[in-house]
């Protein structure tokens, strides 16, 4: 077929074609891999692009092309690389666009052992398809071998890198391409412009994020409401109100949106004046906006907060009435409102209601309501939430674990968190030391140094090693219970299994037990006469000194 095909089109490439279709049409009969690949060449040699894209499409979809191996050998069968260049370069294309990144990865890979030049639009796809899927390292070594392969990047790619940074928080990168840019004489339009101060603002910067808006302006770029829909969410995240309230007064020739609005009710509402956030809401309205669900959630957020639940189920029946869903947010900060206050039964007949209306519980809604029965002392039920909360593959914090054990210690019920590891188990859910360690750190800042030391006990017997936060935890209890030579015990273990306190354990143990100034002195005394800390926290330790 192969050999067929190649000699019809010596003759006429629209022949070549209709005879692979009329071939195709034969009862039994499917083109191999192949054929096909010499089918696209052919039409991409007689220019006719739209049909070779549409028969690349469906065998891409079919068979493995972005397997190295079979690149190859197709490759090597057609020895024309402006056709190979052009073909592979809508492959990645393809892939991309079709959320198939790691296929666009391998085929741009094999396009550069091959030596064959990716075009422009294909690096853009696939730089844009990659910082879609967060996966900026990546992006930024493709970008790196577009540059080998001699690609000249335009705008398009400046901005798609440019968001890249913004997603990964680097100013310095966004900058460095900002210079790029003037360098080579590519104009940033307002997309880049916009993304910069989005950037700026996401990190405090109020004062770059205005002059790059200055600068848009002397480049006669006007900004729009995205722009200062971002300066505003700088202000407002760090409750400058009266920065963020100035510029919505000087919005020039440009309309607020509804995200304008709702950022600054947002922001009103964090520095509790709720008072001008409702009165944002009436303007709003006024002027056609509607207020979404992200808005109402603002608002109740503030009114929970302030205790005022009636208010809230107000806002709820206003938000069916307009026919607004609530969302998950919407419905845990009800349900936490209503165990703040110790009202259970109103909290659970609300979570049901989330349930019925096709939400599905998140780590917040069982986080709040094991807080809740936990202090009612419902401890069964808040277990039972507990083994729920697990089993739906969350995992929970620290102040979880610590929650049930309070709940049981105050009914002078330490047994029973003793059991929990193996009531665990028995349900089926894997018990790591991330369980062994919450309840651990529990005991020691109780000082039950009793109990940490049965669930220390329980952890080696599974097979189950500590590691420094343990140590660290159960060392300090000992030597702040006037056990020594159990805390020294401790400490010498952490030598031998090269455990090392990080920063973070550092912080973490000074504040957990920060009225305790004199014992923690005399520990971290033992600690780095052991050498236990990492450089970072010597010095550290140096400047708080």
């Amino acid at each position: 077929m192969n050999h067929i095909l190649l000699s019809l089109a010596s003759f006429d490439a629209f022949l070549c074609w209709n005879f692979f279709e009329w071939v195709e049409c034969i009862p039994h009969y499917k083109h191999t891999l192949q054929p096909s690949w010499t089918m696209i060449h052919i039409l991409t040699r007689q220019k006719q692009f739209k049909t070779a894209q549409c028969l690349l499409q469906k065998i891409a979809l079919k068979d493995f092309l972005s397997s190295p191996s079979v690149l190859n050998a197709l490759i090597t069968t057609n020895n024309d690389p402006l056709s190979n260049s052009q073909i592979l370069s809508w492959l990645v294309i393809f892939y991309a666009k079709s959320k198939m990144t790691q296929d666009a990865l391998q085929v741009f890979d094999q396009m550069r052992v091959c030596r064959f030049r990716p075009n422009l639009h294909a690096c853009s796809v696939l730089l844009n398809a990659l910082v879609k899927d967060r996966l900026t390292d990546t992006a930024w070594k493709v970008y790196k071998k577009m540059l080998l392969c001699g690609v000249v990047p335009n705008l398009y790619v400046y901005n798609v890198l440019i968001h890249a940074c913004c997603n990964s928080g680097d100013v310095e990168k966004a900058e460095k391409l900002f210079n790029e840019m003037e360098s080579k004489n590519i104009s940033p339009d307002i997309f880049s412009y916009n993304t910069l101060i989005s950037l700026f603002c996401k990190k405090s910067r109020h004062y770059e994020a205005l002059a790059v808006e200055e600068r848009m302006k002397r480049e006669r770029i006007n900004p729009d409401i995205v722009t200062y829909n971002s300066l505003i969410y700088g202000f407002c995240r760090e409750g400058r109100m009266r920065e963020a309230s100035r510029l919505f007064t000087e919005l020039n020739g440009v309309s607020p949106n509804q995200i304008t609005y709702t950022t600054l009710i947002d922001g009103y509402c964090r520095v509790n004046e709720l008072k001008e956030a409702l009165r944002l809401r009436e303007e709003m309205e006024i002027k056609g906006l509607k207020p979404g669900v992200v808005t109402y959630n603002s608002i109740l957020r503030k009114l929970c907060e302030s205790g005022n639940i009636k208010a809230a189920n107000s806002l709820l029946n206003e938000m069916n009435d307009n026919k607004i869903k609530p969302d998950n947010v919407t419905c845990n900060t009800l349900i936490n409102a209503y165990c703040k206050i110790g009202d259970m039964s109103s909290a659970w007949k609300f979570r049901n209601k989330m349930l019925e209306g096709g939400l599905v519980q998140d780590q917040f809604t069982y986080k709040a309501l094991i807080h809740g029965f936990c202090k009612i002392k419902e401890m069964d039920k808040a277990k039972e939430l507990l083994f729920d909360m697990l089993d739906a593959g969350f995992s929970p914090s620290y102040s979880v674990y610590s929650w049930i054990l309070d709940g049981y210690c105050n009914q002078g019920n330490e047994e029973s968190v003793l059991r929990l590891p193996d009531e665990l188990m028995a349900r089926g859910l894997g018990v790591d030391i991330a369980v062994y360690r919450a309840l651990i750190r529990r005991f020691c800042k109780g000082n039950n140094i009793l109990y940490a030391q049965k669930v220390f006990s329980l952890m080696q017997g599974k097979g189950i090693l500590g590691d420094s936060i343990v140590y660290c935890n159960l060392a300090y209890a000992y030597l702040k219970a006037g056990k020594p030579i159990l805390a020294s015990e401790m400490l010498d273990d952490m030598i031998k299994r090269y455990l090392m306190i990080t920063v973070k354990i550092y912080k973490s143990l000074n504040d957990s037990f920060a009225n305790d100034s004199d014992v923690l002195r005399l520990f971290w005394g033992h600690v780095v006469e052991r050498g236990l800390v990492t450089k970072k926290v010597l010095d550290l330790m140096r400047q708080i000194d």
